[in-house]
């Protein structure tokens, strides 16, 4: 017998209609096995994925973005569902999944959505989640710090604390708040709020990114250096990453891994 969940076992967990997962699947975010029979088979963690396909495409998020965030979700996910279930929240192209106390972020980005994927008495149920409703909140007082940033950055800044009060473990707000007060010069609150939003929204590949940033306008290449690595290990294809890495590993004599992160920004960026 063919393990995984048929086509109408997708479509009563996820409420899509047969042209729908047809869709997501002509878009490549799903390649389901096939059966005795060739139909379709879905694994738990295709359900997953097209659940989460479903949210992001429903936003108008373009389908390169949705690919590369659903490749890494998918990459991390259990092949079962866990017995403790999961909640999974997406912000833009960033997937959070919390599984039961753990907690990891993928990427950055600015929509959000969340559902969770329940286990209980042994029966698969994905759950739209009341949790959903807290980014209300964030994402007016985010849209104005938007709105703000050209003509009012004090104000902008005001409004991303407000965001972050809001909704504490969201990392946008954080990423365009220490932004700006870098650019004012306020370097060590810059830190202070990457280091806050680090702390709360777990190894964020923006937030560590700008950080490392931060810490070469500061002198500190060492701790800079390290912070660009954590940022590649959220997110192996950050090409700028790559690119201020290299140039930090050749002038700490770091030539051979200089080198490696300079192939692969080239690769990366299509440049020769």
């Amino acid at each position: 017998m063919t393990e995984g969940y048929s086509l109408r076992d997708v479509g009563k967990l996820l409420g899509l209609s047969r042209s729908m997962v047809g869709r997501l699947i002509e878009a490549g975010f799903v390649t389901p096995a096939r059966g005795a029979r060739r139909e379709y088979r879905f694994s738990f963690q295709d359900l997953v994925v097209l659940r989460a396909a479903q949210e992001l495409t429903a936003a108008r998020i373009s389908s390169t973005r949705i690919l590369r965030a659903l490749r890494r979700l998918r990459a991390q996910l259990p092949e079962q569902a866990p017995l403790a279930g999961l909640r999974i929240e997406a912000v833009g192209d960033a997937v959070v999944v919390n599984e039961g106390a753990a907690r990891w972020q993928p990427e950055d980005g600015q929509y959000v959505f969340c559902f969770q994927v329940d286990n209980a008495n042994g029966r698969l149920a994905f759950i739209d989640s009341p949790h959903a409703q807290r980014s209300t909140p964030n994402t007016s007082w985010f849209e104005q710090g938007l709105a703000l940033e050209a003509t009012d950055v004090g104000g902008a800044c005001e409004a991303y604390r407000q965001a972050i009060a809001a909704e504490p473990e969201v990392a946008n707000a954080y990423v365009n708040l220490g932004r700006l007060l870098h650019e004012r010069g306020s370097l060590r609150d810059a830190e202070t709020v990457y280091h806050d939003g680090l702390v709360r929204c777990g190894g964020d590949a923006t937030l560590l990114f700008n950080l490392a940033v931060l810490l070469e306008d500061l002198g500190r290449a060492a701790d800079a250096a390290a912070s660009y690595r954590a940022a590649l290990k959220a997110a192996p294809d950050m090409a700028d990453a790559h690119f201020n890495l290299a140039r930090l590993c050749e002038a700490q004599g770091l030539r051979q891994e200089a080198v490696r992160h300079l192939s692969a920004f080239r690769k990366l960026s299509g440049s020769r």
